[in-house]
Parts: structure tokens; sequence; C-alpha cells
């Protein structure tokens, strides 16, 4: 067990989400997206997650020499509420010029949008102090498989990596896999392909991966084992805790919510690794229910840090000679007895 770490916490002002339902009416109104960030230090979290345009609104439309002046402005907001920036992430899903992947679209035009909307995003990152440049490779994939030549498309996301990494020497590449939606089928679906860029690309110390845990569920693996994966190979830059009830779409509960086990073992594996110790963030991506009613509601984000901590002590106060009694002896039924009662807080034998 390595030295217990005091947890840093982090989300989106995307996670106090509006009232949207594409089933329905909206059923809150929209909250200013600049007041958000006041929240955050009274929540418990220090750390803001930003794509490129909540830095820098309509970013398309902003000149290129205004850009590191709006990006600095939101940097002095955030240093004056005391939050500084986990990583700025390329919004490359809402263009027309993206609807058929970015990195990998058949069209050369659209690709050099892409590369200008991630240096972009750099330069946004640079002026708010921050190292990291996480990829969500939301659109790249296909509906069908013909649509697109697969080696040729993993070949120029090994190309963008490579090229984030020499336009800025000190930036690291933060890789978030997820297996579909909105593609059908994506091409890098876990952290084991985030992994394999990793290594192929030409600094491979600078890039890295991030895992959501309901990315992880949706492609029918256990985040707590992707985690460790990512930590066997140092390579784990952050987290996006969350839940997932079953294979659908991504759903983003609270952590926890549908499976309480699932989000022990995901605390244990981090606890266990020393997750934090060098500052990383624990990321909650996690959002209201669209029955919630509120102005604004961050309900969810105060239920789902107060879930881990509450986790952090369970793993903490883990009988380990016990557990390790059972894993020498093959006692398996003896240990899940007592995770289960150790989880509930019953009184053990």
């Amino acid at each position: 067990m390595t030295t217990p770490t005091t947890s840093r916490f982090s989300f989106g002002p995307w996670n106090i989400s509006e009232g949207a339902d594409p089933f329905g009416p909206e059923v809150r109104r929209t909250f200013p997206h600049e007041k958000k960030f006041g929240f955050y230090r009274s929540l418990g979290f220090e750390g803001v997650q930003l794509h490129d345009d909540d830095a820098v609104p309509d970013l398309d439309s902003v000149a290129p020499s205004q850009i590191e002046s709006k990006a600095k402005t939101l940097g002095s907001l955030l240093e004056d509420e005391g939050l500084v920036t986990e990583f700025v992430a390329p919004r490359l899903w809402f263009s027309e010029k993206t609807v058929d992947g970015a990195y990998t679209s058949n069209s050369a035009a659209d690709r050099a949008y892409a590369w200008e909307r991630t240096m972009k995003s750099i330069d946004i990152a640079r002026a708010l102090n921050c190292k990291a440049l996480v990829l969500w490779l939301s659109r790249e994939g296909t509906y069908i498989r013909e649509s697109k030549n697969a080696r040729l498309a993993y070949e120029r996301l090994l190309d963008v990596v490579n090229r984030i990494l020499e336009y800025d020497e000190q930036i690291e590449v933060w890789i978030e896999p997820k297996p579909n939606e909105p593609t059908d089928q994506a091409y890098v679906p876990t952290i084991g392909h985030a992994i394999a860029l990793a290594y192929a690309s030409k600094a491979p110390g600078r890039v890295k991966g991030v895992i959501e845990s309901a990315h992880a569920i949706l492609v029918g693996l256990d985040p707590s084992d992707e985690m460790a994966f990512a930590l066997a190979h140092g390579k784990l830059a952050s987290v996006h805790l969350n839940d997932q009830n079953g294979l659908k779409y991504d759903q983003d509960k609270n952590f926890g919510a549908a499976n309480l086990r699932g989000a022990f073992n995901q605390v244990l594996v981090l606890e266990e690794n020393g997750y934090g110790s060098r500052g990383e963030f624990v990321g909650l991506d996690v959002k209201t229910m669209r029955t919630q009613k509120g102005f604004p509601v961050i309900d969810h984000l105060k239920t789902s840090r107060e879930i881990f901590l509450l986790l952090v002590e369970k793993t903490r106060t883990l009988d380990r000679s016990l557990v390790e009694k059972c894993r020498a002896e093959r006692d398996y039924e003896m240990l899940e007895a007592y995770i289960m009662r150790h989880l509930l807080g019953a009184k053990q034998p």
C-alpha cells in the first residue's frame, strides 16, 4: 500500500449542464457559462477541464491574434477563483467539417481544418499555463467500415499525435478512448489502443491516456482493469469517474450509482498505486438527470465527490492481511463475503 494521497478534484463547465432533452422540452434554464467557475471551490474542486471554445467562445470566428488575449482573460478569472486548468481539448465534433471525422476524414480540407483547430487549442493551453491536450477522438471512426481505409486512419491519428508533439515540445497528449457514440465504431475504443499510439509516437513519455468509467463499460470492460493497465505502463494521466447502467448511450451517471462495488474497485486500484501523488486530478464527468429541476443543478457533483471520498475510506480500512490470506488460500468465497460486508458496513464474523 502506498502513502495515502489527498485527492484533487476537477470537472468541466459542461457538467453543470443545461436542461436540453433530445426527447422533450427543456427542464432547466440555461445557466451563464462564466458564472459556473464560481461554484468550483465551494464544491471542493480546484481543477477545470476545458474545451477550446469554453476558453475562447466562437473560436472559429476569432482572429488568431486575439486568441491568446481572450484565453488569458479566462486564465485571470480562474486564478482569481483559485482554480487551475487541468487540460484543454479541441472540440472537433460540432463543426460541419468534422461530421465524418476530423483527423481521419476522407476530405483533405476537413483534415486541414482539424489540424488548424488543434493548433489553436495548444495555443490556448499555453496561454492558460496548461501542459495537457486531451484528444477525445469522438468522430474518428465509421458507421460502415467500408467508408474509410482503417490502416490509413490509424496512420493519420499517429501523424497528428506526432505533429502535436513537434508543435509544442512541452505539451502532453492525453488520449481519451471511447468505443462508440457519436460514431458506430471508433478507431481508438480502449486504453490499450491509446497506449499503443503512445509507444509508437516520437515522444512516448508525453503521450498518455484518460480513462472514463462509462467509456470502459460501454466496450464491455471493467474500468478498474483499464486503469490498472494504464498505471502499469505509467500512462494514466487522468480519470473521468462516473457510472453507466449497461451497454447503451453514454449516461454520465453519478459515480457509484449503478455499480457501487465497481466504483470501489476503481478507487482501490487508484489508491493502491499512488494515483494523485504526482498531482493527478480525480475528474468527475457526471451530469444530472434529465428530469431534475433547478437553477443551477450542482448536487450530482457534490454527491459523486462524496461517494468517491467514502470509498477512499473503505479502501484505507480494508483488512489487507485478510485479503492476502484469502488469495493465498484461494478462498474467494470468503473474500467476496468480506468485501460485501465491508462495503455495507456490516459486522464481520
